[in-house]
């Protein structure tokens, strides 16, 4: 009975010596929310994850860091003005999202061209262009209506992070209400930059759009976006691209629009694992009839592709890969510049090639066009970085 009875003691002394502070290690950290805006970004800060409303254009400035945490909902309002998160060439933009807790940047009203999305500047090269003598131009003004000069010398630099990140509805015209901002635009941005799965959807210009520069990038989605799902231009020379999908659905133009601003480059971009497909019934932009194909090359566009599956783009007079014009064909067609590897085309209605204007005829050489009934095209991982208002993007994929 002694024996219980100090047992007992002893017991009650263990609970009395555990103070309310024990119990503070089970409290969940209180939520973030606020409003992030031109004026609040002035020095490098983390928002903890929670809901935040964006308001005009925010400026990641040269030597700021801003850092979202995964989980945070980040959200514009067309209401009052232009909205957008743009990083200038030396700033940094690191977003850890998961594939269970994304870090998405939506609008309210959930209207398609409503702000302007990620915008990002780098330091790599870029080519847009020739002048007279032959000289390679090496800078151009950003065409997003924000008149920012770049390109610049240094491949490897870094911009920061985005994984995990969805951006709804952008798009938006701003400023000379004609120049148009995409899901996501990267102009001159380097290698050193990180871009993996990253979502653009439903938004009034192109998902994605590469201005130059050199950076990759790994597991992307553009769903329902109303003009090209993935578009570049200025030499961008990316080479670790992989597991790209397009689902165009209600209006859309090319799957890819590949160009070079008629520069013959002598490098290219290579992406593998590529699924290109249109919903029943989509349509072209307004203003746009002839975009109809999956994929087209212009203005000395180029590249690697491997592993592609294309389906749905059956309109009269839609062919699977076009080759715009004559000079297009001839250096990089016929100079093996463009090489189109392991492709499906569901659909036999579908030609596999076609040009934009009469008198050529587009030939690839031996080996650099081939097609096979076992391509796979993209692979993504599921999770609710796929999922936007209870639907699952990746269900036709």
């Amino acid at each position: 009975m002694k024996k219980l009875v100090l047992s007992l003691s002893l017991l009650s002394l263990i609970f009395a010596s555990c103070s309310s502070s024990d119990d503070d290690v089970a409290t969940p950290p209180a939520a973030g929310s606020g409003e992030i805006t031109a004026e609040n970004v002035t020095a490098s800060k983390t928002f903890v994850k929670g809901t935040y409303t964006l308001s005009g254009t925010v400026r990641i400035k040269s030597g700021i860091t801003l850092t979202f945490e995964a989980g945070s909902v980040i959200t514009a309002d067309v209401s009052n003005g232009s909205d957008a998160l743009l990083v200038e060439k030396g700033g940094i933009l690191n977003i850890a999202g998961t594939a269970a807790e994304p870090v998405v940047f939506t609008e309210k009203s959930k209207t398609a061209g409503s702000w302007g999305g990620i915008i990002m500047f780098g330091d790599a090269p870029i080519v847009s262009g020739k002048t007279a003598d032959g000289t390679p131009i090496t800078t151009a003004t950003s065409e997003d209506g924000t008149n920012i000069v770049y390109g610049g010398s240094n491949p490897t630099h870094s911009s920061g992070s985005l994984k995990y990140v969805r951006v709804e509805y952008a798009g938006k015209k701003i400023l000379d209400g004609n120049s148009e901002m995409n899901g996501f635009s990267f102009y001159a941005v380097g290698s050193g930059t990180v871009l993996e799965n990253l979502v653009a959807y439903k938004g009034a210009d192109d998902g994605f759009e590469f201005y130059g520069g050199t950076v990759s990038a790994k597991n992307l989605i553009s769903y329902g976006n109303t003009d090209d799902s993935f578009d570049w231009q200025d030499g961008w020379q990316g080479q670790a691209n992989t597991n790209w999908y397009a689902y165009q659905t209600g209006a859309g133009n090319f799957g890819m629009e590949i160009e070079s601003k008629s520069v013959n480059n002598s490098f290219f971009p290579k992406v593998s694992n590529i699924t290109l497909r249109r919903a029943p019934g989509t349509v072209t932009e307004a203003g746009n009839p002839t975009e109809i194909d999956a994929i087209q090359f212009k203005k000395d566009g180029n590249g690697e592709y491997s592993n592609v599956v294309i389906s749905g783009y059956t309109s009269t007079g839609a062919v699977a890969v076009r080759i715009q014009e004559a000079a297009t064909n001839t250096n990089q067609v016929a100079g093996g510049k463009i090489k189109m590897l392991n492709v499906k085309v569901a659909d036999a209605t579908t030609p596999l090639t076609g040009t934009g204007a009469a008198g050529f005829t587009v030939a690839f050489p031996a080996g650099n066009f081939t097609t096979s009934t076992t391509a796979t095209g993209a692979a993504l991982t599921p999770g609710a970085w796929a999922i936007v208002d209870g639907v699952n993007l990746l269900e036709k994929l």
